[in-house]
C-alpha cells in the first residue's frame, strides 16, 4: 500500500512539475543554468550513470548522497526565506499605499488654494481696471467722432466746389477733387440713414452725371461726327477732361474713345468704299499706307491730349483691322470670281506683312478690352520648323534634307496674326485649287523627263541613286507647307493635306511602279514560252544591267519617299491647330511607298531565281544513276555562282545607302532559292551511291556560296547577319541530310526508316515517298516501307499543340510546286 501510495505521489509531482515550453523557455531566459538538474529533460537514470559511470567509482557514494542532501537543504532554506519574505510584502504595500493616499490629499488641498488666491487676484485686476476700459472707449468713440467730423467737412466743402469747377470747366481740378471726394464719400456708406448724408452723396452723383455729359458735348464739339477737325485743335480744357474721365463711369471713358475712333477713321470708310478701285486687293498696299500716315499724324497731334494708358494709337490700328476684315470679306464675296491665286497670295503676303508691323509697334493689351471690340482669337503658337525659310518669305532652300534640320528657336507670338488676314481664309480653296493644278503638272513633267532621260545607267553614279524627281516633289510641298500655314492652320491645310495625298499617291504610281521593268514571273503563274524555253533548254530572260540599276533606284527612292513622308505627316500635325491634328493621317501612303519597295525586291529575287532555273532543271535531267566517280563540283552548280555572281555585286553596289533592304534580298532569295532546290533535287531519281555523293559535294558548294552571298564580289568582307545564316544554315542542312538518307542502305528496313525519322524528323509520307523514288526501289519494296514508315512514326501529343512533327521547311511550298508540275504537265501535252 505504501509503494502505491508513493506512485501516485511521484505521478502527481511529476504532472504539477510539467511546464509548457513556453514557461521553461522564460524560466531558462531569466535564470541561466548548466545543472543537470535544472534542465526540462532531466533524466534520473542517465544522471545517475554519469556519476557513477564504473563499479569503481561507487566507492565515494557516501560522499555524493551528503552532497546532494547539502544542496537539498540549501534550497529549502532558500524556499522558506522566500516564503516568509512574501508574507511581509501585503503589509508592507498598504503602508505604502496608505502614505500616498495621504500625500494626495496634501496636494488638492494646495491646489485649491492655489485656485482661490487666483480668483481673487483677477477679481481685484478687474476693480483696478474699470475706469481705464471705461476711459478707452470714450478716447475711440471721440476719435471717430472728430474723423467723421472731418470727412463730413471735407465732403461738403468738396461737394461746393466740385459743382463750381464743373460750371467753370475747371477740368485740371476737377480730376483731382473728384477723387478725393469719392475716397471720402466711401467712408460714410454706412450712415446712408442720415438726410444730410444722403443728399451730399446724391448732390456728388448729380455732379458726376453732369461732367459725363458736360465732356461728352466739349468732345462732340471739337470733333464733330461730320468730320471737321475744330481748327484750333487738341486743347488743355480736352486733355484735363480726359483725367476726369479716368475717375467717372467707365461708360464715359469708352464713349470718348469709341466716338473719336469712329471720327478719325470716317474718311478711310470713304475712300476705300466697295465702289472704288483702291478698295480691290491690287491696291491693298495702300490702305495699309493710309492708316500708317494717320497714325503718324494721330502722335503728331493728338498724342498729348490722350492719357498714355489709354493706348489710344494701337485701339485706331485695331479698330482699322476690323473694319478692313469686315469690308474685304464684303467685298471678295462680292467678287469672288475674279479672285486669283496671285492675286491672293499677294493680298495675303502684304496684310501678314502689316500685322507683323502691328507686332513690333504694339503690344495687344487693347485686342480684348476696347470699345466695341471683338475678341480676337487666340493667335497660335507658331510651330514651322523652317524659320529661315519664313524669314525670307517665298525662298524656300532647294535641298529637302532641310526636313532633318535642328528647329529655331521658336519666335514669340504674334497677338495680331490674323486680324485682318483671317477675312482671306473662305477664299484659299483658290490656293488649294492652284496647288493641285501645279502638282499635277509637276507629276506630269516627272514621267516626261523620265522618258526623255531614260532610266540610271550603269557604271556611273546615278545607278541605284534616288531619283531627282523625289527631291524636287518633297521641296514642292515644303514650300507649299510653309506657304498655307502662314495663310490658316485650319481647314486650308486639311484640304492640302488631301492634295499631298494624292499626289504621293500618283507619284508612286506612275514614276516608281509605272517604271519597274516587266518580268514574264511577275504575275507568278507560267506562260507558253517560259515552258518553251524551258523544255528546249534555253536561257530564261534576265534583267540586263540598267534594269536592275533602275529597280534599285527606284527602290531606294520609295524608301526615301517612306522615310520623308513620315517627316511630313509630323510637320503637317505641328503646323496645324490641335483639335484638326487626327484628321491628318499619311498611312495608306507610306504603305504605297512599302508595297513598292516589297515589289522591287521581289523582282530582283525574281530575276536571280529565274536565272538560276535552267540550272537546276539541267541538274534534276543529269543521270545520276551513271555516275561512276565524285569529281570537282558540277556544272550546274557553276551556272548557279555565275549567275549570282553577276546580278548580286550589282544590286548591293546600288544598294549601299540602304543595307537593311539588300538583307531583305538575301534573305527572300534564299528562302525561295533552297526550296526550289530541294524540290529539284526530289527528281534526281534514281540516284546511285556515287551520284549521292556527288550531288552532297554540290550542295555543300551551294550552301558555302548561299553563306557568302551578301559579300560575294566585294573587297571588304563583312559578316553576314545572324538571321540570314540561320536561313541558310537550317535549309541546306535539309537537302544534305535528304542526300545522307539516299546514300544510307535500305536493309535493314527498321533501321533505314528510323535513320530517316531521325535525320528528316519529317512525318509527311508524300517525303518518304520521294526519298524512295530516289533511291529507285520498286513499288512492291516502297509499300512495305511505307507501311513500316507509319508504325514507326512517334505518336503525336494530345492537346492544341498536336500533330505530327514538322519538317525543317514546312511541307507547304513543295506541295504549291507539286502542283504547279502537274500544271506544267498537263500544258505540255496540250502543246504537244
Amino acid at each position: 500500500m505504501m509503494e502505491d501510495e508513493e506512485l501516485e505521489f511521484l505521478e502527481d509531482l511529476e504532472a504539477i512539475l510539467h511546464l509548457t515550453p513556453e514557461v521553461q523557455l522564460a524560466i531558462e531566459q531569466v535564470f541561466p543554468s548548466q545543472d543537470p538538474l535544472d534542465r526540462a529533460d532531466f533524466n534520473a537514470v542517465e544522471y545517475i550513470n554519469t556519476l557513477f559511470p564504473t563499479e569503481q567509482s561507487l566507492a565515494n557514494i557516501d560522499e555524493v548522497v551528503n552532497n546532494i542532501r547539502l544542496k537539498i537543504r540549501r534550497l529549502d532554506d532558500n524556499i522558506r526565506t522566500v516564503v516568509r519574505g512574501q508574507t511581509n510584502v501585503g503589509q508592507d504595500g498598504r503602508q505604502a499605499l496608505e502614505e500616498a493616499q495621504k500625500a494626495i490629499q496634501q496636494l488638492f488641498g494646495k491646489i485649491k488654494d492655489i485656485k482661490d488666491k487666483a480668483e481673487k487676484s483677477e477679481q481685484m485686476v478687474k476693480e483696478i481696471t474699470r475706469d481705464i476700459k471705461q476711459l478707452d472707449h470714450a478716447k475711440r468713440h471721440l476719435t471717430t467722432s472728430i474723423t467723421t467730423l472731418n470727412h463730413l467737412h471735407m465732403l461738403a466743402g468738396g461737394v461746393d466746389s466740385l459743382e463750381a469747377m464743373t460750371r467753370k470747366r475747371q477740368y485740371g481740378e476737377v480730376a483731382n477733387l473728384l477723387q478725393g471726394v469719392v475716397n471720402v464719400l466711401e467712408h460714410f456708406q454706412k450712415y446712408m440713414g442720415i438726410p444730410q448724408i444722403r443728399q451730399l452723396s446724391e448732390r456728388v452723383k448729380a455732379a458726376q452725371s453732369e461732367l459725363g455729359t458736360q465732356i461728352l458735348a466739349d468732345f462732340e464739339e471739337a470733333f464733330p461726327a461730320q468730320g471737321s477737325k475744330k481748327s484750333g485743335g487738341p486743347s488743355m480744357v480736352l486733355r484735363d477732361a480726359c483725367l476726369v474721365a479716368n475717375v467717372l463711369d467707365p461708360r464715359i471713358k469708352q464713349e470718348i474713345i469709341k466716338k473719336f475712333i469712329r471720327q478719325h477713321l470716317s474718311e478711310y470708310l470713304v475712300l476705300f468704299q466697295e465702289n472704288q478701285d483702291v478698295a480691290w486687293l491690287d491696291k491693298i498696299d495702300r490702305r495699309y499706307a493710309w492708316i500708317k500716315r494717320q497714325l503718324v499724324d494721330y502722335e503728331e497731334k493728338y498724342g498729348r491730349m490722350f492719357p498714355e494708358e489709354w493706348c489710344m494709337t494701337e485701339r485706331i490700328a485695331v479698330e482699322f483691322c476690323h473694319i478692313t476684315r469686315t469690308e474685304l470679306a464684303k467685298l471678295m464675296r462680292t467678287r469672288a470670281r475674279e479672285i486669283e491665286v496671285k492675286l491672293l497670295l499677294f493680298a495675303i503676303q502684304r496684310t501678314t506683312n502689316f500685322e507683323g508691323l502691328l507686332a513690333k509697334r504694339f503690344s495687344g493689351c487693347t485686342l480684348n478690352d476696347g470699345p466695341g471690340q471683338k475678341k480676337t482669337e487666340t493667335p497660335l503658337e507658331p510651330t514651322n520648323p523652317f524659320l529661315e525659310d519664313e524669314s525670307g518669305e517665298e525662298n524656300v532652300s532647294e535641298k529637302d534634307e532641310d526636313l532633318d534640320r535642328p528647329k529655331k528657336p521658336k519666335a514669340p507670338d504674334n497677338p495680331f496674326h490674323g486680324i485682318v488676314s483671317k477675312c482671306f481664309e473662305p477664299h484659299l480653296y483658290v490656293y488649294i485649287e492652284s496647288q493641285d493644278k501645279n502638282l499635277g503638272e509637276l507629276i506630269d513633267r516627272f514621267v516626261a523627263d523620265f522618258r526623255t532621260q531614260g532610266p540610271p545607267k550603269s557604271g556611273t553614279d546615278e545607278g541605284g541613286a534616288v531619283l531627282p524627281s523625289c527631291a524636287d516633289l518633297f521641296v514642292y510641298y515644303k514650300k507649299c507647307m510653309v506657304q498655307c500655314s502662314q495663310l490658316s492652320t485650319g481647314e486650308p491645310m486639311i484640304a492640302l493635306t488631301t492634295i499631298f495625298q494624292k499626289y504621293l499617291r500618283e507619284y508612286a504610281r506612275k514614276i516608281l511602279s509605272g517604271n519597274l521593268p516587266k518580268n514574264s514571273t511577275n504575275s507568278g503563274g507560267l506562260t507558253i514560252s517560259s515552258l518553251l524555253k524551258e523544255k528546249e533548254g534555253s536561257e530564261v530572260a534576265k534583267f540586263t544591267t540598267e534594269e536592275l540599276c533602275l529597280i534599285c533606284s527606284i527602290l531606294s527612292t520609295a524608301e526615301y519617299c517612306l522615310a520623308t513622308t513620315q517627316q511630313l505627316e509630323e510637320k503637317l500635325k505641328e503646323k496645324v491647330d490641335k483639335s484638326l491634328m487626327d484628321r491628318i493621317n499619311l498611312t495608306g501612303e507610306m504603305d504605297t511607298f512599302s508595297t513598292v519597295i516589297s515589289n522591287s525586291i521581289q523582282l530582283l529575287v525574281q530575276d536571280l531565281d529565274a536565272a538560276c532555273d535552267p540550272a537546276l532543271t539541267a541538274m534534276s535531267k543529269m543521270p545520276w544513276q551513271s555516275v561512276e566517280h565524285v569529281g570537282d563540283q558540277s556544272p550546274y552548280v557553276t551556272s548557279v555562282i555565275m549567275h549570282i555572281k553577276q546580278n548580286v555585286p550589282i544590286i548591293r553596289d546600288n544598294l549601299a545607302s540602304t543595307r537593311k533592304y539588300f538583307t531583305q534580298f538575301c534573305i527572300k532569295f534564299t528562302n525561295s532559292f533552297i526550296p526550289k532546290f530541294i524540290n529539284h533535287l526530289f527528281r534526281c531519281k534514281p540516284i546511285s551511291m556515287v551520284g549521292a555523293e556527288q550531288l552532297l559535294l554540290d550542295t555543300h558548294s551551294l550552301k558555302t556560296v548561299l553563306l557568302d552571298l551578301p559579300s560575294i564580289g566585294s573587297q571588304v568582307v563583312r559578316k553576314a547577319p545572324a538571321s540570314y545564316t540561320k536561313i541558310v544554315v537550317k535549309g541546306m542542312t535539309r537537302a544534305e541530310m535528304i542526300l545522307k538518307v539516299v546514300m544510307a542502305p535500305h536493309e535493314p528496313s527498321v533501321v533505314f526508316v528510323d535513320n530517316y525519322i531521325k535525320l528528316l524528323a519529317d512525318s509527311n509520307p508524300e517525303t518518304f515517298q520521294k526519298i524512295l523514288d530516289m533511291k529507285g526501289l520498286k513499288r512492291s519494296e516502297q509499300s512495305s516501307m511505307l507501311e513500316l514508315f507509319r508504325q514507326r512514326l512517334p505518336t503525336p501529343p494530345s492537346g492544341p499543340d498536336g500533330g505530327p512533327s514538322l519538317s525543317f521547311s514546312t511541307p507547304t511550298p513543295e506541295q504549291e510546286s507539286s502542283r504547279i508540275r502537274k500544271l506544267e504537265k498537263l500544258i505540255k501535252k496540250r502543246i504537244q
